[in-house]
Formats: structure tokens, C-alpha cells, sequence
């Protein structure tokens, strides 16, 4: 979990800091009626990529609705401006402010690095909850040796933040990043195997995983954007054995069961399988298309409803969360 922490610490550090703000919002929104326990939980990405972290969601919390929203008219996010995908971020926020979300999932690690801060600020009291920090606290778990390779996409990786948050967890940590934009095309066009992406994967990451000697070679590979997880079992392949792979969608469900908790939002279990919206800013066809591969059931295009987030004022409490006036 991901929440804002006064004083200025970064976005990617308040995971293990957060619990005197997750005390202060509750009281809040502690006695939230029964009918908000019942609203839907917002989770948002630049496109198909966060449905990885859907599915995760929908897995660990079976009984709640999810409203999934994919900026696909404006991805990928990782190549854009921090002040583009702050705006970005924050239409698509608002989009879903608007129909009624009890809290906001950042399914993009890129959003999730630049404008959380921004996110957490403008929707207050609203949790906002990322997928950065409980990636990071992920890999500091599972290294061995203490060094890790984190690949995401090129705003990412130039922020640092995977950085930071790794060494808040783990100060001796030893922590290489690379942007692998190439990656984002390789998922969103369905191609996930082969020679092709093996070609690419070995360009990428064969002189950040050294053979010899493996004692002094990295040992965790974070997949640093939600779009990598569908490479993974190629990825594998690619590293063997002895590297392991950490995804942030498993450890970001069990984030968000514990913010659902702390702020009393959790829905009455037995309340029926959680119902699903898919919202696409472009594309409902390719969004459907390519969307099943990460969310791992067919997708119908009938399905999927098309909105325009720039009908939304970004930045603005007082009108952000309804339709900016034409």
C-alpha cells in the first residue's frame, strides 16, 4: 500500500510509514455506511497492462466490484513528461471518482512513481493505493544477496523510485534499473514468446545477469511495469533458475485487503461474486483483443465502454470529480 506521508517523504517510501495517515483518514471514513462498503473499487492504467493487477484483485477479493479504466488512447505513459502523466493520472482518477469508487488502485508503475503524491492530495480522504511499494517490498524479501535488477519503462526508471524504495527497505541493497520500452510493444501486441521476444529479452538483460562468477550476479529481477508479467515465463527461460522474478499484482491485492480493512470498506462477505466494468478511452475491439492475454479469460468488446477523460478537469478539487463544463 501506497499512501501519502506529510513532511515530504517520496511517494515510494510510506509503505512501511503509513499507519499515523492510515489512523488519520480512518476517522474520516471509519463509519462509512453500509452502502459504501457496497461502492465499487476504481483501478486505473495507461492501458491493458494493470489487468494483471485486476486479476490478482479479483482473485484475493472475490466478493468485491471492480471498475478497470485503460487510458488506451494516451498509452504507454512510461515515454511521456512527469507533468503529462500526472494530468493523465489525475482524469483518469477523476473518471472514476465520478461513478462512485470507495478507494483507487494506481495499476501503473509509472503513475504510481510520479503522481501519487498528487493522487493521495486531490482525492483525500479516498485511499489511493499503489503498486511501487509492495513490488519493492517484494524483492527486498526475496533477495538473497541483496542484489536487484529492476526493469520498467523509461520514466520509471529515470524517477529512481524503485530505487528508493528498495533502499528504504533495504539500505545495502545493490539495485540496477533498466528501461525496457521495447517490452510495453512486445505485450500489447500479444507477443510474449518466441524468437523474437527472446531476441530482445537477451539485448536487454543478458550483461545485467552475469554468468560468471554467479556469486556476484544479481539474483531478483522486479518486473517493474504491470504490462512484464505476461513475459515472465519467458523471461524465465531467458534468466534460469537462479534468478527470481517478483510481480507487484499478488503483493498489491494483499495492500489493498489491508486498506479496505483499516478504513472499515471491506464488502460483507457472501455478498456474491463481485461484479466487473471495463472503461478504454480508445479501441474497445483492441482492448478485448489483447486484454484477455492479461486478464486471463476472454474479453468481449461489447463489454468494454469507451469515455473521454478529457472531459474531466485535472488538478482542481472543487470540479474534479464531474464533467468539466464544455
Amino acid at each position: 500500500m501506497e499512501l501519502r506521508r506529510r513532511g515530504g517523504v517520496p511517494a515510494a517510501l510510506r509503505y512501511a510509514c503509513q499507519q499515523p495517515l492510515v489512523s488519520r483518514m480512518s476517522t474520516e471514513i471509519s463509519t462509512a455506511r453500509p452502502s459504501r462498503r457496497r461502492a465499487a473499487i476504481g483501478v486505473f492504467d495507461s492501458g491493458v497492462g494493470g489487468l494483471t493487477v485486476l486479476r490478482a484483485l479479483t482473485e484475493a477479493l472475490p466478493d468485491e466490484d471492480f471498475v478497470y479504466l485503460g487510458d488506451t488512447a494516451r498509452l504507454p505513459y512510461g515515454t511521456k513528461s512527469a507533468n503529462s502523466i500526472r494530468r493523465y493520472a489525475l482524469q483518469a482518477a477523476a473518471a472514476l471518482q465520478a461513478r462512485g469508487v470507495k478507494c483507487l488502485v494506481v495499476a501503473c508503475n509509472t503513475a504510481s512513481a510520479v503522481a501519487l503524491d498528487a493522487l493521495v492530495d486531490e482525492f483525500a480522504p479516498v485511499p489511493v493505493v499503489g503498486v511501487l511499494q509492495p513490488g519493492a517490498a517484494a524483492a527486498c524479501r526475496t533477495t538473497r544477496t541483496g542484489r536487484i535488477v529492476v526493469i520498467a519503462t523509461e520514466s520509471t526508471a529515470r524517477g529512481g523510485a524503485y530505487q528508493r524504495a528498495i533502499h528504504y527497505e533495504l539500505p545495502s541493497a545493490d539495485v540496477t534499473t533498466r528501461a525496457c520500452p521495447l517490452f510495453v510493444a512486445l505485450a500489447e501486441e500479444g507477443w510474449t514468446d518466441g524468437p523474437i521476444a527472446e531476441a530482445i529479452a537477451h539485448r536487454y538483460v543478458d550483461d545485467l545477469f552475469p554468468s560468471e562468477p554467479p556469486e556476484s550476479a544479481p539474483d531478483t529481477l522486479v518486473l517493474g511495469c504491470t504490462h512484464f508479467p505476461v513475459l515472465a515465463p519467458m523471461l524465465g527461460r531467458v534468466l534460469g533458475p537462479r534468478v527470481a522474478i517478483v510481480d507487484s499484482a499478488a503483493t498489491t491485492a494483499a495492500a489493498l485487503a489491508g486498506v479496505l480493512d483499516a478504513h472499515d470498506l471491506r464488502r460483507p462477505q457472501g455478498s456474491g461474486p463481485g461484479r466487473l466494468a471495463l472503461l478504454a478511452t480508445d479501441g474497445a475491439e483492441r482492448f478485448a483483443r489483447v486484454g484477455g492475454t492479461f486478464l486471463g479469460r476472454p474479453v468481449d468488446a461489447g463489454q468494454v465502454e469507451i469515455v473521454d477523460l478529457g472531459a474531466y478537469v485535472a488538478g482542481a478539487r472543487s470540479s474534479i470529480a464531474s464533467p468539466a463544463a464544455p
